[in-house]
């Protein structure tokens, strides 16, 4: 079975939702598997991937407010504050997520619906830069 393995770079601007569809589908195209999968991976314990709704903008808005409200910062029994009031809540909220996803391949396209697109979501409010991995494996 062939694999293609590739990497991105995400530099983000602080917390929030960065679309990578268009990334990972070049990736996809790259390879030239028509039937398989695509793991995307990223490298990090305070960020992590959502598969969202990508049509409408106040839909990620929502997440974002819900994830403040889920896990706030300044959580004064939180001990893991050695980076900032953020350093904590980010962590909890990438286990809350996911670290990778797995999207089936046909006809050298990703599946996915018409909605959704794939989000490195940033836990911290600083800016970084996001390291992801994309694995591509199939014929």
């Amino acid at each position: 079975m062939p694999n293609h393995a590739a990497s991105l770079s995400v530099r983000t601007s602080g917390k929030g939702t960065y679309e990578i569809t268009r990334q990972v589908e070049t990736i996809v195209a790259e390879a030239a598997i028509t039937t398989g999968t695509v793991t995307v991976f990223v490298q990090h314990t305070s960020a992590s991937l959502v598969m969202m709704e990508n049509a409408d903008a106040s839909a990620r808005t929502d997440l974002h407010a819900f994830f403040d409200h889920l896990v706030p910062e300044d959580t004064p029994y939180f001990v893991h504050t050695y980076e900032g009031p953020d350093d904590m809540p980010s962590h909890i909220r990438m286990v809350l997520t996911r670290t990778s996803e797995v999207i089936p391949i046909v006809n050298g396209l990703m599946t996915l619906g018409t909605w959704q697109g794939l989000f490195l979501f940033e836990h911290r409010d600083q800016p970084h830069s996001r390291q992801i991995v994309v694995m591509v494996q199939g014929d």
